[in-house]
């Protein structure tokens, strides 16, 4: 066995939803014929079903490389199971159900990993586009409950015009909502536990009594600002903490024309770099390189203690994401 194992690239995974839009670019170009009945809402950047699609593991699930490789994947997150962190690219052109997530202890409660907190970075916003996050100071169960049988919920929620760059804090127990003409990264626990408590009248399962269960009346949601993020030795390069909680820590790195630096502040961590934009190239210290590119998330494992990104000719940017 190797000392380490190299990053690999994953296949995107896409998702299909009632809310999605059919015209993903620039991120992906899609064959109208692959298209089903529903438009794309998710593309999976992670997850366990995720497949790799370069290096020596090409074709295994991110769920078998993380059996299979665990420590070397993992390392001190090995009791984990699997990849902690949950990556997707979200393209709503109608609004989104209105949910919540359990947290952990309420997840374990229920014979599940783990609960689901996360956090969503503003790629793309219409003029206008919201997001709703957290009930507003004093609404009761009761209120909650008589909001959807009236079609009234909404009013019930905070609502957060969103720009690009923006990042919102979600976490679990946070009644949510997106709201249609945004472009969203979301990170977020290796957990798809949603209860959904309204969903406008679409036809699909709500869960109304377990949301009620789980709903928190103060969280921490809301806005995050953003912070340099020093780096030394690249003077092409500029970094930004988006944001930094207990789960995760995302980074945003931008490249001036073939800029380049070395990162080895995340040695240990099993975590990933989505292309934003532009095109780049990683390398390892054994010289193993990996083209990064657009929309899609590359691995990092745990046993990789330094590598070095140089951008293309274009510039390039990217987003860290790490537990």
């Amino acid at each position: 066995m190797t000392n380490a194992l190299a990053p690999f690239r994953l296949r995107p995974t896409f998702s299909p939803r009632p809310w999605g839009r059919r015209d993903l670019k620039p991120w992906y170009t899609l064959d109208p014929k692959e298209m089903g009945a529903e438009p794309i809402g998710e593309s999976w950047l992670t997850g366990p079903q995720a497949v790799a699609e370069t290096g020596p593991l090409s074709g295994a699930t991110l769920a078998e490389i993380a059996k299979s490789h665990a420590s070397l994947l993992l390392g001190t997150w090995e009791g984990e199971g699997e990849f902690p962190l949950l990556l997707k690219l979200l393209f709503p052109d109608d609004k989104l159900s209105v949910q919540v997530h359990p947290n952990d202890e309420q997840a374990q409660a229920m014979g599940q990993r783990r609960g689901k907190t996360e956090c969503w970075y503003t790629l793309a916003a219409e003029p206008g586009a919201a997001v709703a996050c957290g009930l507003k100071p004093g609404v009761t169960p009761d209120q909650v409950r008589a909001s959807v049988a009236d079609n009234s919920m909404e009013d019930l929620l905070n609502q957060i015009e969103l720009h690009v760059g923006d990042m919102i804090f979600v976490d679990a127990g946070t009644v949510h909502a997106i709201g249609p003409g945004l472009t969203l990264l979301e990170t977020q626990q290796t957990s798809d536990i949603t209860y959904r408590m309204y969903d406008y009248g679409r036809p699909r399962e709500l869960h109304l009594e377990q949301g009620i269960a789980v709903v928190k009346t103060e969280t921490g949601a809301g806005p995050v600002k953003p912070q340099d993020l020093p780096l030394r030795d690249a003077p092409n390069a500029r970094g930004t903490r988006l944001i930094q909680q207990h789960y995760f820590t995302v980074d945003r790195f931008d490249f001036a024309a073939e800029g380049a630096l070395t990162l080895d502040d995340a040695a240990g961590k099993p975590h990933c770099i989505v292309t934003l934009e532009g095109n780049a190239t990683l390398k390892i210290e054994d010289g193993t390189s990996i083209e990064l590119l657009l929309g899609t998330a590359t691995i990092i494992p745990a046993s990789v203690s330094s590598y070095t990104i140089t951008a293309a000719a274009n510039g390039f940017a990217c987003v860290r994401s790490m537990p």
